[in-house]
């Protein structure tokens, strides 16, 4: 399996995406600026985190237009697998291969800390490797992470079960932990929801950062987890 990691003016999360790919799981990968209109050859396609073009206008909403969007829109529809982590998943959402929009935290501040999130579902290629109801822990560092969505949209994901992550309460708190509870939705996302992908199951979004704690070394490789689902298709048995 090769991957490319699509680098905008102010990605700053690339280089991890990359390393995590390339040297944690030995599989091909290559940085492909945003003004290239080709990506053809790869099989997975991430859009890393950071502040695309400065975020100015709004998050991803300039990103959306470089040339190498049209290029990740025919691959998401050739039924290709398109990661988008934190930024990426606002810029999916601002070139409509993703519904909704991610708005300012409601408590309108940056965060940089670890959440946890649910596992909703295991049979997508973002989360085979995990068991539905798992509960990992992945940081977060965003300002506009509160995703939205019309009341329509929102029942939509969540009868086609396009839900795949909800941000949830710690494992052990109050007993069990896992749950739905308000003060642990910490950027006030509707219906607690931290990822998402499309009706093919091919594009996902989600706003916590796997790639910054995909190694043992780190002291919680929760995120691996994700990379083993994508990688797993291209990794020897």
């Amino acid at each position: 399996m090769k991957t490319a990691v699509i680098v905008f003016p102010g990605s700053n999360c690339d280089h991890d995406a990359y390393h995590v790919v390339r040297h944690v799981f030995g599989q091909p990968a290559s940085y492909v600026w945003h003004k290239e209109t080709s990506i053809a050859g790869y099989d997975l396609v991430i859009l890393p985190g950071g502040f695309a073009h400065g975020d100015y206008l709004r998050s991803g909403a300039i990103a959306r237009f470089s040339p190498v969007m049209a290029a990740v829109e025919a691959h998401a529809k050739r039924g290709g697998t398109v990661l988008g982590i934190c930024n990426g998943f606002q810029v999916l959402c601002e070139a409509g291969l993703l519904p909704g929009a991610l708005y300012r935290n409601r408590k309108v501040s940056f965060l940089c800390q670890d959440v946890w999130v649910r596992v909703e579902r295991n049979d997508t290629r973002l989360t085979a490797a995990c068991q539905k109801g798992d509960v990992l822990a992945i940081p977060i560092g965003h300002g506009e992470g509160n995703y939205t969505a019309a009341p329509e949209v929102l029942d939509r994901l969540e009868g086609e079960g396009r839900v795949v992550f909800r941000y949830v309460s710690p494992p052990g708190y109050h007993g069990a932990g896992g749950q739905l509870d308000d003060r642990f939705n910490v950027n006030g996302a509707s219906n607690a929801i931290a990822g998402i992908m499309n009706e093919g199951g091919n594009v996902f979004g989600l706003m916590p950062h796997p790639e910054r704690n995909a190694e043992a070394c780190l002291g919680n490789a929760d995120g691996r987890r994700l990379f083993e689902s994508l990688l797993s298709s291209g990794m020897a048995a």
